[in-house]
């Protein structure tokens, strides 16, 4: 289901709580609401949606990727980046990392670790400062 896009940024300072594989609904919505918005969006994070879960939906070289609780293990290649949201006005500086080796869960729950570089590194870190209630 698309999902309208929370603007609340109340509710997005807000920490998201970790995921299981009961919010695989929660996932496909969010997957959904990204796609939805393909034109000007390439990644979403569940409180985007109103859900105050530690999910993200990314575009990346292979297609479409769900997070469940990413954590990054590794970063090295420091810049600094301009980036718009969906759901903030604007546009902000943000530090991001060029390379990110990042351990995550499928909405299965099968543990994952994977390395991003460049443009999928960036849009992970922005949609995991989301998960954290960083507003950039």
């Amino acid at each position: 289901m698309i999902r309208p896009i929370n603007r609340d940024p109340l509710f997005l300072a807000q920490k998201s709580a970790p995921a299981t594989p009961e919010d695989a609904p929660i996932a496909r919505d969010l997957l959904e609401t990204l796609t939805a918005h393909a034109d000007g969006c390439v990644g979403m994070a569940a409180n985007m949606i109103g859900e105050a879960k530690c999910i993200i939906a990314v575009e990346s070289e292979d297609g479409y990727l769900v997070l469940f609780n990413p954590v990054i293990l590794k970063r090295s290649g420091p810049y600094e980046a301009e980036e718009g949201c969906l759901s903030l006005e604007g546009v902000r500086k943000a530090k991001r990392w060029q390379s990110i080796k990042v351990q995550y869960q499928t909405a299965e729950g099968k543990p994952r670790i994977k390395t991003f570089t460049g443009w999928t590194a960036q849009i992970i870190q922005h949609e995991m400062d989301h998960c954290e209630g960083i507003l950039i």
